[in-house]
C-alpha cells in the first residue's frame, strides 16, 4: 500500500502528501483502526477536482483496490 501511494504521490496537481501509520500512542480518544493514512494538500478545488480522474490516481485503484476493506475519506478547507 504505502509504495503504492509513493508512486500515487506523483500525480501533479497534488501540492503536498503525507503517508503515515498509527503512532505509538494509546489513549481513549485516539482513532487507531486504520493501517495507513494519506494526507493531501492541494491548491484549489479544480486541482482536487482533476486528481480524482488522474490515470496516475486510477492506476492505484486499479492495481492496489484489493488491499483495503475500507476507505475513509475527509475533505475538509481553511476556514
Amino acid at each position: 500500500m504505502i509504495e503504492g501511494l509513493r508512486k500515487l504521490s506523483k500525480v501533479s496537481t497534488i501540492r503536498k502528501f503525507y503517508i503515515g501509520v498509527p503512532a505509538a500512542t494509546n489513549r481513549d480518544v485516539i482513532e487507531r483502526s486504520y493501517s495507513v493514512s494519506w494526507l493531501l494538500f492541494f491548491d484549489n478545488p479544480a486541482d482536487q477536482d482533476n486528481y480524482q480522474t488522474d490515470p496516475i490516481h486510477l492506476k492505484f485503484v486499479e492495481d492496489c483496490s484489493m488491499l483495503w476493506k475500507k476507505v475513509v475519506v475527509y475533505d475538509s478547507v481553511d476556514v
